[in-house]
């Protein structure tokens, strides 16, 4: 009796548990293009040739080892739209006895996962995701009954788990984290790897084609496309970014620059995101390097942190609170986004870059997710659904159980404190210390009012004086609110004018370069 055993578009690996017990001779693998995934949100074009070409990358390596793939494209002329109704179609020419398939990453498809039987009559057994080094009932046993949820505390326990950078029971280099020397500026002569890219083949160019007819519209460019769309070739990324970028990484990266993108970042969570990499073979080939001593101590930690901390502490957080997260608003912020996150067409320089660059190559580090683009956004008082759908649509590595977190947890504080605590606010001295950004900008960093401002300046404090109620007994922000105290009620109203100046001079218009997106 056949078996239908479906792999979704971020499930590009051979280890995934739907292929588990697979029966050449009788089993079919469906994989599916389908619009409603590349429409729901204005994907960037990039982000689309990504997904499809490593998903076709992918069936071909299926089929060398044999197995029997149905492949539904795009330009299949009764391809249906949705996974629904594909999976319903795929039902009718195999007539399987079964469906299996990996749990899926983001809520709403799981939701429709768990109506495919009753609408096929077919039975669907729904299979734990093992790339992650914690399960989803894993997360919630540690987040159970738990006050607040610090990724500190689970990054600890997970190292201690899985035994990675441990010497016994207690951690390498004497000390569970290394971040406080993580934040170091870029020297003007620091030397700048060449990032390793991959020019498109054959195959991944009909991709480029079809996305550029069918989603032409959509945000960001296809002209630099480079991302990895193998195993092969996302292995060469991380030994290239183990290399050339990693023994560096940990020094400089929250440090920003004018015109340099990739900077020492891995540029690997596209290529972990689609399954084309695993978690555990890149912590492990971190570790490796730093016990061979080619790397030191705080790039490796650092990174780790990234991998099996965030990235795993984000995913539980997500999993654990949809799908009421989705509509966290802890502060009240109903601020459209402005039409310059689509364009980059903005005085502001740090923005301009951040965004441009995201046009160009659909990436931008976490710095600038955080500590500008989202830093704008927290202190602008945009609507978290808004900044949170424009998150999800620009960047390549972008899928909602990573970005949804990130973006209403600790960009935007929406979940009041869950994920963070306190809000990452910050005027433009921290953009200044960080980066180079502010040197030819049409604003002052030094003003912190008057036309030539830096508007963060005025937007910090115009933040602080709206949000008081919510956040003046947070402990982590007794300093700043100290100084506010200090303040006469005339000063507080200059700064709040100005700022409600500036906001309502931006137009809320949403560009067309946006695509599709929610309102």
């Amino acid at each position: 009796m056949n078996v239908l055993r479906i792999i979704l578009g971020d499930q590009l690996s051979l280890d995934m548990s739907a292929l588990d017990d697979l029966d050449p001779r009788s089993d079919v693998v469906l994989m599916m293009e389908v619009m409603e995934e590349n429409t729901y949100v204005g994907h960037h074009k990039q982000k689309i040739v990504l997904v499809l070409a490593a998903m076709r990358h992918f069936a071909e390596t299926l089929r060398e080892r044999g197995l029997t793939v149905d492949y539904v494209s795009l330009e299949e002329h009764h391809n249906t739209g949705s996974f629904t109704t594909e999976i319903q179609r795929a039902v009718a020419r195999h007539r399987p006895s079964r469906i299996v398939v990996t749990e899926p990453s983001e809520w709403r498809v799981q939701a429709m996962a768990k109506s495919w039987e009753a609408l096929t009559g077919v039975p669907v057994k729904i299979r734990s995701d093992r790339r992650f080094f914690a399960s989803r009932t894993r997360f919630a046993a540690w987040a159970n009954g738990r006050r607040s949820w610090r990724m500190e505390h689970f990054y600890r326990e997970m190292r201690r788990e899985h035994h990675i950078l441990m010497d016994v029971d207690q951690p390498e280099g004497g000390k569970w984290n290394f971040d406080s020397e993580n934040r170091k500026s870029l020297p003007v002569d620091a030397s700048l790897p060449e990032r390793l890219r991959f020019a498109p083949d054959s195959a991944t160019r009909e991709v480029m084609a079809l996305v550029a007819q069918r989603f032409g519209e959509h945000f960001g460019t296809l002209d630099t496309f480079s991302w990895p769309v193998t195993r092969a070739q996302a292995l060469e990324a991380l030994q290239d970014f183990i290399a050339n970028a990693l023994p560096w990484f940990g020094d400089y990266q929250d440090a920003m620059k004018a015109g340099e993108i990739f900077l020492y970042h891995s540029l690997l969570a596209p290529s972990l995101n689609l399954g084309l990499l695993s978690p555990r073979e890149v912590c492990s080939a971190v570790e490796d390097a730093w016990r061979a001593g080619r790397i030191p101590i705080n790039a490796a930690e650092g990174f780790i942190r990234q991998i099996l901390g965030w990235r795993e502490y984000v995913r539980g957080v997500y999993w654990t609170m949809m799908p009421s997260y989705a509509d966290a608003n802890a502060l009240g912020a109903s601020r459209p986004l402005p039409g310059f996150y689509w364009t980059g067409e903005t005085d502001m320089r740090c923005l301009s870059e951040a965004i441009k660059s995201t046009r160009e190559t659909a990436h931008s580090h976490h710095i600038q997710r955080l500590m500008i683009t989202g830093n704008f956004a927290l202190l602008a008082g945009i609507a978290p659904r808004e900044i949170e759908r424009w998150y999800l649509a620009v960047y390549a590595d972008a899928v909602e159980w990573v970005e949804m977190p990130n973006t209403l947890g600790m960009a935007v504080f929406a979940d009041g404190g869950k994920m963070t605590s306190k809000p990452y606010a910050s005027s433009g001295a921290y953009i200044n210390r960080m980066s180079d950004f502010c040197k030819g900008c049409a604003y002052d960093v030094k003003k912190k009012t008057g036309p030539k401002a830096c508007p963060f300046n005025y937007l910090y404090w115009a933040f602080l004086i709206q949000n008081q109620s919510h956040l003046h007994k947070n402990p982590r922000m007794a300093m700043p609110y100290r100084t506010l105290a200090k303040w006469s009620s005339e000063k507080k109203a200059s700064y709040l004018n100005e700022a409600g100046t500036f906001l309502e001079s931006l137009t809320d218009k949403l560009s067309s370069l946006g695509g599709t997106h929610e309102e």
